[in-house]
């Protein structure tokens, strides 16, 4: 499967409590953290409902 490297952009401050558990749940607990995961389908929803605060890359291989 995918990998995908998921950076933190926008702050997670005066968002809805649902957005902010899902950045902790991705693993992003800072501005500018990133993290690198397998690009499954439960992945892919977390990052869409965030999308306005990541930034996503696909990495090869």
């Amino acid at each position: 499967m995918a990998k995908i490297k998921i950076t933190q952009i926008k702050s997670g401050i005066d968002r809805p409590e649902r957005q902010k558990r899902t950045l902790v749940a991705l693993g992003l607990r800072k501005m500018q953290a990133t993290v690198e995961v397998e690009a499954t389908p439960q992945i892919q929803g977390m990052v869409a409902k965030v999308a306005h605060l990541v930034k996503v890359e696909e990495l090869a291989g």
